[in-house]
């Protein structure tokens, strides 16, 4: 409770929450969006703010990180995977056999967005295997939670 009151006192310094003659501020809100495979976006708004009662009101549901008299940035944890996931995301299996996802199909030029666990290999029938080399596309947050939980069954145990 003290940090969010120390919040509202900086806040009411910065702009002023209801005052007739105080002339409206330009500022930058930054909303940074965090998603279930670690991706983080960040989009920036340039917004003529009168009240910090208006900007609370707008970006409810967003947690405040920095706040000063030119910017503003605001955090939310979107509880579904990224854009760039359905766009290009593709499970597959490392050299050294972690499962991992890929901005692309698994292969040398690829890039590696998120690492899981490392998987024993010897375990798997060869379908499986071959699956993994080709890469299985990534659509929705529940495929990714579905083949994530399958090939848990898999990881080596240290």
């Amino acid at each position: 409770m003290r940090i969010l009151s120390l919040i509202m006192w900086i806040a009411a310094i910065v702009l002023p929450v209801h005052s007739a003659s105080a002339a409206p501020v330009k500022m930058t809100i930054v909303l940074e969006r965090q998603y279930l495979d670690g991706e983080m976006s960040e989009e920036k708004v340039t917004e003529t703010v009168d009240s910090m009662t208006e900007i609370w009101k707008k970006y409810r549901g967003w947690q405040l990180v920095t706040l000063d008299d030119q910017t503003i940035v605001f955090l939310k944890t979107i509880n579904d995977i990224s854009p760039l996931l359905k766009t290009n995301g593709y499970f597959g299996i490392t050299d050294d056999g972690t499962l991992s996802i890929f901005n692309g199909k698994p292969g040398q030029s690829s890039e590696i967005i998120q690492s899981f666990f490392q998987i024993d290999v010897q375990k798997l029938e060869s379908r499986q295997q071959e699956k993994l080399k080709q890469g299985i596309r990534v659509l929705s947050k529940e495929q990714y939670e579905q083949v994530i939980e399958m090939y848990r069954h898999f990881a080596v145990v240290q």
